[in-house]
């Protein structure tokens, strides 16, 4: 490579980011430009410092990395992101290739994996780490793809799965009008709304829900 890839790391727990820091930078070809604790800041940090490539944590406060994909990709449709996550489950993994990632690894890759991930993605291919790609193409040939996307996850806006994510995060009605900057009114609309398409009627079910999904962390 000419010039360094410029990396912004996006992972809530500070060992692993660190972690991810100091193997990066063992890299001559790799620079750390930045990092964020969600995917709010992961946004901010990426409009300021315009990196080749995300390393997004899928599971994250407040916004969750998937979210943070969608966002990301109507605004830096150039920018690579590889998604870094432990979820293995295939409805998962088809979801955040579907929000826009370029790849998946898992957390419990070696070094080389992910370096090889990174270059990868960087040269346009698609990688996703071998724990994961079995069960995907099983699931395509086995025509699952169809079950994924019509699920009644995919009939929640991008609103209504911040929500969601704040709500099973111990939010009140309030704090997310807060947080959204949105009005109460509106929060609780949505909060009806989440019931409704979900057939869930507290918060506990609404928690559960999203800790199926991943979007917080059991």
């Amino acid at each position: 490579m000419d010039k360094k890839v410029r990396i912004l790391i996006a992972e809530d727990h500070t060992i692993l980011r660190e972690g991810l820091r100091a193997l990066l930078l063992g890299e001559q070809d790799f620079e750390v430009v930045g990092e964020a604790e969600d995917g709010r800041e992961a946004i901010r940090r990426i409009e300021e410092l315009t990196p080749d490539l995300v390393l997004m944590d899928l599971s994250m406060p407040r916004m969750s990395g998937l979210d943070a994909i969608r966002e990301l990709k109507k605004r830096h449709p150039k920018t690579k992101i590889l998604a870094l996550t432990v979820h293995k489950t295939e409805e998962y993994v088809l979801e955040c290739l579907k929000a826009g990632a370029d790849g998946y690894v898992l957390k419990d890759a070696t070094h080389s994996e992910l370096t090889t991930a990174i270059k990868s993605v960087l040269m346009g291919k698609r990688y996703l780490s071998p724990g994961v790609s079995d069960q995907v193409i099983e699931g395509y040939l086995e025509g699952r793809r169809d079950v994924v996307v019509a699920s009644v996850w995919d009939t929640l806006t991008q609103r209504e799965r911040e929500v969601l994510k704040l709500i099973a995060e111990g939010y009140k009605n309030k704090d997310v009008a807060d947080y959204l900057c949105i009005s109460l009114k509106t929060v609780e609309k949505h909060r009806a709304n989440l019931m409704r398409k979900l057939n869930l009627h507290n918060a506990a079910a609404l928690t559960a829900f999203a800790m199926e999904k991943g979007l917080v962390t059991k």
